[in-house]
């Protein structure tokens, strides 16, 4: 039995969306592994098996391992085309990565503590997560599963962004490394402002104090 971070693969022969769709009947996913200085290669994988690899958050963010015919190959889930209505995998392109070579890969933030927060349990405020991952640039033995972000001294009226973000030696935000790009905010405490009944009753009277125009009368 494959490990969950093991993709069993088999060499693809045909080319085409024909033979790409007999494939999806026979319970199978088109993918490619590219990269890596070696020419593409394509493959099948198993549906059901990838569908369960799917449900586990780390699996996004991972060096991933693809085995065909007892070789394996390091690599990363590069981009995965979803049916649009169904839970159906279309598509799956992997990426071959080398250990003195960086990649670039989504990495999912973990907030930590949101709702003993400051701003939350003293001040009455609230969360909002602005980003729910980051793309961040390292080695792929630097690869983060995961950031996390501890909430614990935010305020209201405070704001988390991108460069505040700490981050693991060796990995950088990949936002960040570009001049132009603007800091951004993650996540914000924010206060919670409900609608009382006197202010519905007052739009309402607001409403009903306008006259209607009078026009000509129809024969």
């Amino acid at each position: 039995m494959s490990n969950p971070m093991e993709l069993l693969a088999e060499n693809r022969n045909d080319i085409g969306k024909g033979a790409s769709r007999r494939l999806r009947r026979e319970g199978k996913v088109p993918a490619i592994l590219y990269g890596g200085d070696r020419p593409p290669r394509s493959l099948t994988l198993n549906h059901a098996a990838l569908i369960h690899q799917l449900e586990n958050e780390a699996f996004y963010s991972s060096i991933l391992t693809v085995t065909l015919d007892k070789n394996s190959q390091p690599c990363i889930l590069k981009d995965l085309h979803r049916h649009p209505a169904k839970n159906s995998v279309l598509h799956v392109d992997l990426q071959r990565v080398l250990d003195d070579v960086e990649i670039k890969v989504s990495v999912p933030l973990h907030f930590l503590n949101e709702e003993t927060a400051i701003g939350v349990k003293q001040q009455g405020g609230q969360m909002s997560r602005l980003m729910t991952e980051v793309e961040v640039s390292c080695l792929p033995k630097d690869l983060p599963e995961y950031i996390e972000i501890d909430l614990s001294d935010l305020e209201l009226d405070d704001t988390i962004l991108l460069s505040q973000i700490v981050v693991p030696e060796g990995v950088e935000i990949t936002q960040l490394a570009q001049t132009d790009a603007p800091d951004a905010p993650v996540v914000n405490c924010h206060r919670i402002h409900v609608a009382t009944l006197d202010e519905e009753v007052e739009e309402g009277d607001e409403e009903t104090d306008v006259e209607p125009e009078e026009g000509p009368v129809e024969e």
